[in-house]
Formats: structure tokens, C-alpha cells, sequence
């Protein structure tokens, strides 16, 4: 049992700290979003399209996330994360007990 412990608490961080890694780039992709930098970037390119496909899925699914010419979807995003974190870390919780 204790293999098994070790196997899921070792899963639980490395996919947290992805997570987290997304939610500084879903950061990066909003404070870019105001500054309009160069598009031919290459490291305005990787957020845009670390970004980009997530943002459209949610503007599809969700057409109200778009109101005013302000788009929600990065926050839906950054709340999903979260969420996913807490649940995860809730779960790791009640299994080492």
C-alpha cells in the first residue's frame, strides 16, 4: 500500500504543478491581451497557442463569456484550475487517512 501512496501523492504533485505552470501562462496570455506585443514573438506565439485553443472551446461552449468586448474565458479558466486543484488536493487528503 505504501507503493501505491508514494505513486499517487508523487501524480498529484507533478499534475498540480502543472496546473499551476498553465495558470502563470493563462496570466502571461491575459497581460498580453492589454499591451498588444508583437505577434511574431516567439514567446507571445507559445502563450497564444497554449492559450488560444482552451479560450475558444470555452467562447464555444459558453457564447455569454464574451460581453462588451471583454471576453470572461481566461477567468472560467483560472477558476477551472483552481477548482481542479482544490479537488485534488481535497482527494490526496482523505486517501493518506
Amino acid at each position: 500500500m505504501p507503493v501505491f501512496s508514494s505513486l499517487f501523492s508523487a501524480l498529484y504533485y507533478v499534475v498540480d504543478s502543472l496546473l499551476a505552470l498553465y495558470f502563470w501562462i493563462v496570466i502571461a496570455a491575459v497581460v498580453m491581451s492589454w499591451v498588444n506585443p508583437d505577434p511574431y514573438n516567439p514567446i507571445v506565439r507559445g502563450i497564444r497557442s497554449l492559450t488560444e485553443p482552451v479560450f475558444y472551446r470555452i467562447r464555444k461552449l459558453l457564447p455569454f463569456t464574451y460581453v462588451s468586448g471583454i471576453d470572461f474565458s481566461p477567468f472560467l479558466v483560472v477558476l477551472g484550475i483552481k477548482f481542479v486543484q482544490v479537488f485534488l488536493s481535497r482527494l490526496m487528503q482523505q486517501m493518506m487517512f
